[in-house]
């Protein structure tokens, strides 16, 4: 089942993600959502310690935040098509896969601060 974690913007004041997966391991890692026909509103997944992705084999676009070890928003990339790469993002740690308009909804930005809470 795996853990989920719901992602707020401090700066702003909102939520941007309700129900996120997590993928920790390295299995978890590669496989991210490429095994997924599409991802619904209101659900996400951070991918722990990557500073970048790549969307080959991907059926549908998707918001990526890349975020670093203090919670701040170090690059934003929205409506990433399928068989695109975001190379590096630099300081970044961490990174938020959500559905397109996922980010300009909640207004993320670079430099945001965001606040990840575990799910029980």
């Amino acid at each position: 089942m795996g853990r989920y974690v719901r992602i707020a913007n401090l700066t702003r004041g909102n939520s941007i993600d309700e129900r996120c997966r997590v993928a920790s391991s390295l299995a978890e890692r590669t496989v991210g959502l490429l095994a997924t026909p599409q991802l619904p509103a209101g659900e996400g997944l951070l991918i722990e310690r990557t500073q970048s992705i790549h969307m080959f084999f991907m059926r549908y676009p998707i918001d990526v935040a890349f975020v670093d070890g203090d919670g701040t928003v170090r690059r934003v990339v929205s409506g990433l098509r399928p068989w695109r790469v975001v190379w590096w993002a630099r300081g970044a740690r961490d990174c938020i896969e959500l559905p397109v308009g996922a980010l300009s909804a909640s207004r993320t930005e670079a430099g945001d601060h965001v606040e990840v809470t575990p799910l029980a």
